[in-house]
């Protein structure tokens, strides 16, 4: 279409025959020669992204981008965010019809984190798979170009097409994203993003979400003159602050650091046993007694006084309105590090969950409790690793101490790997040499 706006990914609405493949050879050139001269196949746009994200050395077949803010951070960043207050607007413009329109809904902030995504639950779970998840930052200078990303690089609207985007586990999703910014301070707040097939690169799409863009700044210039009304009226009390979980780090730890509003606390060998025991049990909504607790901390006969001696000593350091006793038990809400990768287990975001995961469980306890969840949990991250079949995943499990003679992840590793790979070889190395130790 003559004219047409270079920001338009498919001006005719759908793809021409043949585009997807002129665009994924002009990439190859690029990724592979350095920067050759421009394609007329692909849009100024899209090549000088290309180009950027080249110089900023993203891999065009690396792993899914870096996971930054996960659960009570994340929920307490998006809480304080200029744009939480609009979620509603967003919701009602774009997410409500999402599902129907097989799309998923994605609001960053500033440096391309995603905030919120919502919308087709099908496609959220396989966007999940390239770490298209809250908290995720798809800034481009990390992942690349991509609608959300270059808009916030470019400041302006655009549309990524399929074959456009610059690293290839994402080119099977086209994106329309727009700016956002305070109608008063002009401040750059984030972007409005709409992911899915083919059809959401059609012009349509783009006009929706930059119509979804001024409803929400009009919004904001709305909230900006009730916040003026309400500080000319004077200062209303302030909330009460509610003080942030106790969290207990036990992964990759050999001794548990319990960090309390008060800071962090480095626990010995045997409190960081029996808080991360008691943390499991009111994961379950339990408690336990005394004699539970010496079964589950020693692996043979232990009198009860010991344990509770110990607990007695624990309670002093943590507080008793952290341990309860009568039985033995947690009196409010004890974050673990172990449960925040289950949860994302959970979630099915294993490249987030392997993010999370610095080593196993308190790896010098001898604890029957803690070695049972720690094999618990090397089992299901391991599980859902060889499951993804996805060769970035497997290279990062089968580079851990764990997967160091587990022979199947590595077979999986070298089935995912595409033949060309330059990582073949070492798998394939390592695999005969653990065949070899099996058999001797």
């Amino acid at each position: 279409m003559t004219g047409a706006s270079p920001w338009l990914a498919l001006p005719e609405g759908r793809p021409t025959p043949g585009l997807t493949r002129r665009l994924r050879a002009a990439h190859e050139t690029l990724v592979t020669r350095g920067a050759p001269p421009p394609r007329p196949d692909v849009r100024s746009v899209v090549w000088d992204s290309w180009r950027r994200s080249l110089g900023s050395g993203v891999d065009p077949d690396g792993q899914g981008p870096p996971v930054d803010l996960l659960d009570d951070d994340l929920a307490a960043y998006r809480a304080a965010h200029p744009l939480a207050p609009v979620l509603p607007v967003i919701r009602r413009l774009l997410v409500e019809d999402a599902e129907a329109d097989r799309m998923i809904v994605a609001v960053t902030d500033a440096d391309g984190r995603m905030l919120w995504v919502e919308g087709d639950r099908r496609l959220r779970s396989l966007a999940e798979t390239m770490n298209f998840v809250a908290g995720a930052r798809w800034s481009e200078e990390v992942a690349g170009t991509n609608a959300p990303g270059t808009a916030l690089a470019l400041d302006h609207p655009v549309q990524i097409y399929g074959s456009e985007h610059y690293r290839r586990p994402v080119q099977p999703w086209s994106c329309s994203a727009a700016p956002v910014h305070h109608p008063v301070t002009g401040v750059l707040l984030g972007a409005i993003d709409v992911t899915g097939g083919d059809h959401v690169a059609s012009p349509h799409v783009l006009t929706l979400v930059r119509a979804t863009v001024a409803a929400v700044e009009s919004e904001l210039r709305w909230l900006h003159r009730e916040e003026q009304r309400d500080a000319a009226r004077g200062p209303r009390p302030a909330p009460p602050v509610r003080p942030a979980a106790p969290r207990l780090d036990v992964l990759g730890r050999e001794r548990a650091r319990l960090t309390l509003p008060g800071g962090p606390v480095e626990l010995s060998l045997r409190h960081s046993e029996l808080l991360l025991l008691l943390a499991e049990a009111a994961a379950a909504g339990e408690g336990r007694s005394t004699e539970q607790l010496a079964a589950e901390c020693h692996a043979g006969d232990t009198a009860a006084v010991t344990v509770r001696a110990e607990l007695s000593r624990l309670r002093r350091l943590v507080g008793d309105d952290l341990v309860g006793s009568r039985p033995y038990r947690l009196l409010r809400p004890l974050e673990t590090d172990l449960e925040a990768v289950r949860r994302l287990l959970d979630r099915g975001a294993v490249a987030a969950a392997l993010d999370r995961y610095p080593g196993p469980v308190l790896p010098r306890s001898t604890a029957p409790g803690v070695a049972l969840a720690r094999r618990r949990l090397v089992t299901a991250l391991r599980g859902a690793v060889v499951a993804s079949r996805r060769p970035e995943l497997l290279l990062r499990w089968t580079a851990l101490p764990e997967a160091r003679d587990d022979a199947a992840a590595w077979q999986a590793c070298l089935e995912a790997l595409p033949a060309g790979s330059p990582r073949r070889g070492a798998v394939a190395a390592h695999l005969l040499a653990l065949r070899r130790t099996s058999r001797a």
